[in-house]
């Protein structure tokens, strides 16, 4: 696709900027946002040698959309058995979440800025065969010059609100031409699927949204074995992946369910864990227990925080009910609920849930699922559920049958990628 007037000047102001990006990092990594010891990464320098053979490059913004990946390197990983996988991301959290979870054959390093040199110092190193972008990151140097060098292309679970689409529909040559790099597009919902289609001209499909075809979360088997033991047989609830605002609201619930659950224990599963501290002054340190301080669930303990990378599967294993956050706060839009439900949770969530509103919905319409629209009742509902152990049990094992059913996405979206996919098995890059 040829270059327009606007991706020429972003490309001309990014070769501008290019010198003030180092100074700009440094202070990212104070906040905590870069890593000091990977920063060359960030200008395309590898800080690992390309492996032989083919490789697969796979990029993801944050935890969600390289998350949501991890089923499709294991699949490229199993029908390319000489082939390995890159893994970029942009955030420290991502980082530290892959280092935990890539399989074998497969590495991440950090997406190199949008400058037109470490574009090309990265693509020079890893000469990548194949490439799936996840979700809604639009790179306009990355994309136009990955397209110049032949390499075929994907975006994968697109994710685009109507907002998006709309702005995206003001500069439409530019849009076309960006979008037109990749050889395939698969949205994420019927939603995106209609507003891509819209904005460029030409059917684009939902596959379905490949977070729901994820494996169920690892979990350390000593931790759990530990905390089962502390814990006994006492009620639990896991209010996962909170964000600013919604913890007062999930302590005023758990001070509800305590009121009919008095040995109710809350597992408050941070989205962002630094901001444990802001979080442990909303409540009397005599009754909370935090795991990255390593302190142990006793009897009084009747809240646990979470405050570690990569341990949500710890948190649905030992609880009976998720609420899961990001969905009681104006502006938030929800986080993916086949987390918990592969856990056999009964699942809850609150009234902004936009970014997963397909799975919510068609979980609520299986009776796998609540949706709790005035934050006050959200104590109450955990409640009623700890009340009735029937009605719990009913609704634990409806969520872990719905999210069984959802695996064939993995096996929709493989076999729409075959137009991208290398036909050797095996062999070196060229």
């Amino acid at each position: 696709m040829s270059e327009t007037g606007l991706i020429r000047a972003y490309s001309g102001l990014t070769k501008v900027i290019a010198p003030a990006l180092p100074l700009w990092l440094k202070r990212r990594a104070l906040k905590g946002k870069e890593d000091p010891s990977r920063q060359s990464e960030r200008f395309g320098i590898a800080s690992r040698p390309r492996p032989e053979g083919q490789l697969f490059w796979m990029h993801g913004a944050s935890v969600g959309e390289v998350t949501m990946l991890l089923p499709l390197i294991e699949k490229v990983l199993a029908e390319y058995p000489a082939a390995h996988v890159l893994v970029t991301s942009g955030t420290t959290t991502s980082a530290e979440l892959m280092d935990k979870r890539l399989p074998k054959r497969a590495c991440h390093q950090y997406i190199p800025l949008d400058t037109p040199k470490a574009v090309n110092t990265f693509l020079d190193h890893w000469k990548p065969d194949a490439v799936f972008w996840a979700e809604s990151e639009i790179w306009p140097n990355l994309l136009m010059q990955t397209k110049a060098r032949g390499i075929p292309m994907a975006l994968i679970n697109a994710r685009m609100s109507e907002k998006s689409v709309q702005g995206w529909f003001k500069r439409r040559k530019s849009a076309q031409s960006l979008f037109g790099c990749f050889d395939v597009i698969l949205a994420g919902d019927e939603a995106t699927a209609n507003g891509l289609s819209w904005l460029l001209g030409k059917e684009i499909v939902s596959a379905g949204s490949l977070k729901e075809a994820a494996p169920a979360l690892p979990v350390d088997s000593v931790a759990l074995a530990m905390l089962e033991a502390q814990i006994g047989d006492r009620p639990v609830w896991c209010a996962a992946s909170t964000h600013k605002g919604e913890e007062e609201i999930i302590l005023a619930a758990h001070k509800d369910v305590r009121k009919d659950h008095s040995d109710a224990l809350l597992i408050l599963a941070l989205r962002h864990p630094e901001r444990r501290d802001d979080v442990l002054a909303m409540m009397p340190p005599e009754n909370t227990a935090t795991r990255s301080l390593g302190q142990g669930i006793e009897d009084k303990t009747s809240v646990y925080i979470i405050d570690t990378i990569g341990e949500m599967g710890l948190a649905y294993t030992l609880s009976d009910i998720t609420f899961v956050c990001g969905s009681l706060v104006k502006g938030l839009m929800g986080h993916n609920p086949l987390e918990p439900a592969r856990f056999g949770n009964a699942v809850l969530t609150g009234a902004h849930i936009s970014s997963f509103a397909d799975s919510y919905m068609s979980m609520i319409a299986f009776d796998a699922a609540q949706r709790i629209l005035p934050p006050n009742m959200v104590g109450h509902a955990v409640s009623e559920l700890f009340s009735d152990p029937a009605a719990l049990t009913r609704r634990q094992s409806l969520a872990l049958e719905y999210a069984q059913s959802r695996n064939a996405v993995l096996d929709f979206v493989w076999d729409k990628l075959t137009p991208v996919l290398p036909n050797e098995m095996n062999g070196a890059s060229s």
